[in-house]
């Protein structure tokens, strides 16, 4: 049965071994719980914005309402699409996809985190890979972006193996100090290019609009 108010909660993106959707309020919480357990070492920081470092309860009360205000804002020009990610029963992380201007630039951009207990079991290509079917075999991209700081050559490795190339040098500062990125970009040639493993994708077309594709 359709979602009365919100199509994208039918959405469903499967792949060999899992499952992306839209998380419900439970499975925030299951989502929380697993980012709260380890996402990267103490040490370092792979992401531009350095929210794994806050204290409880920050960190909860933070982490539920990035999932609301990503709903909440949700435009046809300017879109984030947050997936939790699942293996099973299993909340094992967060793929993000996202555009803005969607319908004249046919771009999007891509975001995730892995727990650390699903790390190094190819989960982060798969995940990655099932959002890049949606975008280009499901909304007609032309184009998906990505970076990763030069310092984390698993997000790098997940880029190249997928078929990104290279695409230039940035800067972040998530600490205040200047660290600098790898920027990858991917078209819709290189996308068909060569074989993929099969993406179901379910539920998409009451929502194509809210895409603005």
């Amino acid at each position: 049965m359709a979602h009365p108010l919100w199509p994208l909660y039918d959405l469903r993106l499967r792949t060999d071994r899992l499952e992306l959707r839209l998380p419900t309020e439970d499975e925030i919480a299951s989502l929380c719980a697993t980012a709260r357990a380890g996402i990267h070492p103490g040490d370092e920081m792979p992401f531009a914005y350095p929210w794994t470092r806050k204290e409880s309860p920050r960190f909860e009360r933070d982490f539920y309402q990035f999932y609301l205000k990503a709903r909440a804002d949700w435009r046809p020009d300017r879109w984030s699409l947050i997936l939790g990610v699942f293996a099973g029963l299993e909340a094992i992380g967060v793929q993000e996809l996202g555009a803005t201007d969607f319908a004249s630039l046919r771009s999007v951009y891509t975001g995730s985190w892995l727990g650390q207990a699903y790390q190094r079991r190819g989960f982060g290509t798969e995940m990655r890979g099932a959002v890049l079917a949606l975008a280009f075999d499901g909304l007609g991209a032309e184009t998906a972006e990505t970076e990763a700081f030069l310092d984390n050559p698993a997000s790098a490795g997940v880029s190249r193996a997928l078929g990104y190339v290279s695409n230039g040098i940035g800067r972040l500062a998530p600490d205040g100090v200047p660290r600098e990125t790898e920027r990858f970009r991917m078209t819709s040639e290189a996308w068909r290019a060569r074989p993929r493993p099969p993406v179901s994708i379910e539920g998409l077309a009451a929502g194509l609009e809210l895409f603005g594709a």
